[in-house]
């Protein structure tokens, strides 16, 4: 194949517009074409069968939660996890001839898309310093150079080990262990990127920083569910179906969105006759077109509602018996509710005071409300103020710690939730690091370490010199490209343990490993015999997973196997690390005396469905908060400064997409068909800044520190509020500051960019890999330090 820089993102896509419905009869033929043209008919039946089943495996991508066993379907799963499952059990392997063959720089000029398509990584793979191509190393090389390069550190906080959310809870907890023996606390985490807003503003509230629902609170138990900042049908599709379980019982649901969702529309259940041949399902009775960042306004507003119908009749509104018992801050967070002015809350939800009104009228109708939402709330500057006020609102009528009421927080990766639970955190509290002192025998580093942010300044400030991924594409995950793709060339060595071939393996130290690993679907077979692994869904219900398919190459390791090996070629036999390698067992006996909740863990994991980990304001309403009450804030509703002639860009996710994986260049949902570098904008919008559908523009965002262009997108029309505008990720984390972090938990405003809109330069097609050139000429005049240090890879266009 001739190697030459070649977009398949796409130039000249096509829009149809919005759909009004999700799934059907077509998502059944699109995950029946996608599964049969990756794995072919005997491997889908052999993991599609199993996905998701309490003897089978856990789908790789969502966190959603399962129903109980005795009520899951035979087909438990939705298009995207056929997807997931299909582009991780592929035919298509790659190895020691595909890396012969092609170049680093000869990859680097191609997308995300074409690499990850191309197959399973086959076997270990090193790039040595000046090398042009990857060549391949054993096992025991590989892990002997990561663990001698280690072992050379002047300081241990010179390493960073980065968590992706797919990690099992045995291969997470020995991670963390590995790190904080080698004798750090950097672990940064992709929570870090997604919704440590959620656990930063919930641990200050109810003392809990996860979610406090189960399954059947929102299919048995809810009166009202309301949806905001979270695009169900492509982020979370099997939500579809308890969301319908839920109407179709009697429940309302309010979706709150930006854009409009087909997912939001009539749900057409692939199960179901109705869903088949019929008109499908209605979920959301009320649509909220809430500006970009307007979601803290709108639960002010309806705040402020709930206060003044009280005012207006005094025991109609709010529960206080459930204040006075449990909450503390009450009175100051009522005094600013009264205070707000109504005309400024409209402004900046972007919605009437009539609509909100009508809001809080289906609040007071309902006994039990749920809140969900994802990264539409996390990731603005404002992020945990929010996620705050949803708690008061909840707090106000006592929707916390009692059956189909309370906050949910719907993770976006399998076992994200988990991988926390198990210690892959940069703030562990001392007292989980008192415990793993006392059962391993050693003292853990107390001082905190990197967070993703603060480990990418570090890698770009020569502050790092070891860079060790367990799973993710942490280049095309985070923010701001060019910076983050020269901070880690700027390390000595770059290690990934992956399952297919990214954008990041090619942005590398001066030195790169890239080890393969299983994948959920395939079976783990160590000394003692086949192992399961264990899981953390978003509802926090841990159950077991355990792999069908034979590995994709006899050089696979698990993770867990991977680790295991490392830390005894660092540190020899000292804790029993292959005994913990050989029989997962021993890791679970560990973790029962380490991590609260899970005492009993191997009996109670092997039950089917596995079991619930206690959440203590919804299992006793008690709130393990320093006042040890619910704790009432005040959040001055804000909002991101807009200069004339400029917009509000959230970005957003295709359906054919998980995370930064692109399984095509269509979005069926949003009528998009054959690229991904399209720029949704408002009409009116578009009329202002004289544009027409289908010019090609260039996106530049508006920073402190300068500004930063995306190149090459299509306007398309669509009917988002008018100042907004939308566009997919990682296309666009190239505009995101690296400083331009929320409140608190520093977690990227991906969600919230301040944009100008350009025509591009000549009017004609811009490719990634000119838009890649042109991030290769600016990286070192913002994304390195200007200090001796060789040019990486990544720095080099012209390899």
């Amino acid at each position: 194949m001739a190697e030459q820089p070649i977009n398949t993102t796409g130039t000249h896509p096509t829009s149809s517009g919005p759909k009004r419905s999700s799934v059907g009869i077509h998502g059944i033929t699109e995950s029946a074409r996608y599964s049969m043209s990756e794995m072919g008919p005997k491997r889908s039946l052999q993991t599609l069968l199993t996905m998701n089943h309490v003897d089978g495996f856990d789908c790789p991508s969502c966190a959603w939660g399962d129903p109980d066993p005795d009520h899951r379907k035979i087909a438990e799963f939705c298009e995207n996890g056929v997807k997931a499952v299909a582009w991780e059990a592929t035919r298509k392997r790659v190895d020691a001839e595909f890396f012969a063959e092609h170049s680093v720089a000869a990859l680097r000029e191609r997308d995300g898309h074409w690499l990850e398509s191309q197959g399973r990584l086959a076997q270990p793979m090193h790039l040595a310093p000046g090398a042009t191509h990857y060549a391949p190393i054993s096992w025991e090389d590989a892990l002997a150079l990561t663990a001698d390069r280690l072992r050379g550190l002047a300081d241990p906080n010179r390493a960073v080990f980065y968590t992706s959310g797919r990690t099992s809870n045995e291969a997470a907890f020995l991670y963390q262990l590995l790190a904080r023996r080698f004798g750090t606390n950097n672990l940064p985490d992709c929570s870090n990127m997604c919704h440590e807003s959620s656990g930063a503003a919930l641990t200050e509230t109810i003392g809990v920083g996860k979610g406090l629902i189960s399954y059947t609170d929102i299919t048995d138990h809810a009166d009202l569910i309301i949806v905001v900042g979270q695009n169900p049908g492509t982020c979370h599709p099997r939500m579809l179906t308890a969301l319908e379980q839920a109407k179709r019982r009697g429940a309302r649901i309010i979706a709150a969105n930006p854009l409009p969702e087909a997912g939001f529309g009539r749900f057409r259940n692939p199960q179901t006759a109705r869903g088949l041949i019929g008109p499908g399902t209605k979920l959301a009775d009320r649509w909220l077109p809430v500006r970009v960042n307007g979601d803290l306004a709108l639960f002010a507003g309806l705040n402020r509602a709930l206060i003044d119908r009280e005012d207006a009749q005094p025991g109609s509104a709010l529960d206080h018996d459930f204040i006075d018992r449990y909450c503390d801050g009450f009175e100051a967070a009522a005094a600013a509710w009264r205070a707000l002015d109504p005309s400024r809350i409209e402004t900046m939800a972007g919605l009437s005071r009539r609509l909100i009104e009508d809001c809080a009228a289906d609040v007071l109708a309902a006994d039990s409300v749920v809140v969900c939402w994802a990264m539409g709330l996390t990731q603005h500057r404002n992020a945990v103020a929010t996620i705050r006020e949803i708690v008061n609102f909840l707090m106000l009528r006592g929707n916390i710690g009692r059956p189909g009421a309370g906050p949910a927080p719907i993770r976006g990766h399998s076992n994200v939730q988990g991988d926390r639970s198990m210690g892959i955190w940069e703030k562990m509290p001392d007292s989980f690091l008192d415990r793993l002192r006392d059962e391993f025998g050693f003292e853990p580093p107390r001082a905190h370490g990197l967070d993703t942010v603060d480990s990418i300044k570090a890698m770009r400030d020569g502050k790092v010199d070891v860079f060790i991924g367990l799973g993710g594409n942490f280049a095309s995950a985070t923010p701001d490209t060019e910076v983050t793709e020269a901070a880690l060339a700027n390390c000595v060595l770059t290690v990934h343990v992956a399952t297919k071939l990214n954008r990041t393996h090619l942005c590398h130290g001066s030195e790169a490993l890239v080890l393969p690993c299983l994948g959920r679907t395939e079976r783990d077979l160590q000394a003692s015999g086949e192992q399961l692994v264990t899981v953390e869904d978003t509802m926090a219900m841990v159950h077991s997973s355990r792999g069908r398919l034979f590995p994709g190459s006899p050089h696979l390791r698990s993770e867990v196997a991977i680790i295991a090996d490392l830390a005894h070629a660092l540190f020899g036999a000292d804790l029993g690390w292959r005994d913990m390698r050989d029989d997962y067992t021993v890791i679970r006996r560990h973790i029962e005396h380490v991590v609260p909740g899970f005492h009993a863990f191997e009996q109670r994991v092997r039950q089917p469905g596995g079991f619930m980990l206690p959440r203590a304001p919804r299992d006793s309403r008690t709130f393990p908060t320093p006042t040890g009450k619910a704790r009432f804030t005040v959040n001055p509703p804000t909002a991101p400064e807009v200069p004339p002639g400029h917009l509000l860009l959230t970005t957003v996710r295709s359906h054919d997409q998980f995370n930064t994986t692109v399984y095509s260049l269509d979005d069926r949902y949003r009528g998009i068909k054959g690229g991904r570098r399209v720029v949704f904008l408002n009409r009116d919008d578009l009329r202002d800044l004289h544009l027409h559908e289908g010019d090609l523009v260039d996106l530049i965002s508006v920073n402190p520190d300068g500004e930063r262009r995306a190149p090459g997108f299509r306007a398309v029309r669509y009917p988002t509020p008018r100042g907004c505008a939308a566009a997919y990720y990682p296309e666009t984390n190239v505009l995101v500051a690296l400083d331009s972090t929320a409140e608190t938990s520093n977690t990227p405003t991906t969600k919230s960019i301040v944009i100008r809109v350009e025509p591009s330069n000549g009017g004609g097609d811009t490719s990634e890999a000119q838009d890649r050139s042109e991030q290769e000429r600016r990286r070192t005049q913002r994304g390195r330090p200007q200090h001796d240090v060789a040019p990486g890879p990544c720095d080099r266009a012209d390899q």
